[in-house]
């Protein structure tokens, strides 16, 4: 299995996934062309894609998926509430496809998991993608880390992560108390520490070969932030994973399991 951050922020998010011959993008928030370019530099064809899954409604997350779906003859899967919720924005689909969220399905080979997590949308979603090796979880814009995530993110060999803000660089944004109640409620994102204490907790529980960060707040946070974060609460040398952040400028190098 292979898999891709192709950009990760509040300005579009999309994740390549491979397994065999089948090849899937999870959220497609960015361009068409965007998307064409940053598959390009991976020298990965929009071609090679198989099907669309969508975690949530938000436009950052689904702002090509109607345009693709329409030019390339993708179905686009996604819970009910979030079709419903993305229909004005990205418009006829080629293919409309349902999934019922904790309802595992198949497609090309591949397992597919859908499970709840904690974002202010209709239904918002993580996804656990499995072939007969290996198990890949995805799991960003949440706001807190429940029981269920845990479940899923202890059966993976890879994980995506979000850590989106630092505390003290939220409090001194120019942003609004409103958003910045927002983006620390249960329902909104989660923070560096809240990250880290996760990996350390998964890195005694689990047998993680991979973490990629995502979703980092241009204004709210910085790399150097999260690692030091990370490093506050797990000692290296005890972890068996590599860890790795994802930008929103460009796609993380592609990584195998």
């Amino acid at each position: 299995m292979n898999f891709c951050v192709l950009g990760s922020g509040s300005k579009g998010n999309a994740i390549l996934v491979e397994s065999g011959s089948t090849s899937l993008l999870i959220d497609a928030g960015f361009s068409g062309k965007e998307l064409r370019r940053r598959l390009a530099l991976i020298d990965r064809s929009p071609q090679d894609i198989n099907a669309i899954l969508i975690s949530h409604e938000h436009g950052d997350h689904i702002s090509g998926a109607g345009v693709l779906s329409r030019q390339l003859s993708l179905p686009v899967y996604a819970n009910n509430g979030t079709h419903q919720a993305a229909e004005k924005r990205v418009g006829c689909l080629h293919k409309r496809a349902e999934f019922e969220t904790g309802t595992a399905f198949t497609f090309d080979g591949l397992t597919i998991h859908p499970f709840r997590i904690c974002h202010d949308t209709a239904d918002p979603v993580g996804f656990v993608i499995s072939d007969d090796t290996h198990s890949l979880c995805c799991c960003t814009d949440t706001g807190r880390i429940t029981g269920l995530i845990r479940q899923r993110a202890r059966q993976c060999q890879a994980l995506i992560l979000e850590a989106n803000y630092d505390p003290q660089m939220l409090a001194d944004s120019p942003y609004p108390p409103s958003i910045q109640q927002r983006i620390r409620s249960g329902q909104g994102h989660l923070a560096n520490g809240e990250a880290a204490r996760f990996l350390a907790e998964l890195a005694e529980t689990s047998s993680l070969q991979q973490v990629v960060l995502a979703h980092l707040s241009r204004v709210n946070n910085r790399p150097e932030l999260v690692y030091n974060r990370i490093q506050e609460e797990i000692i290296p040398s005890q972890t068996d994973f590599s860890l790795s952040i994802a930008m929103q400028e460009q796609p993380t190098r592609l990584f195998r399991l």
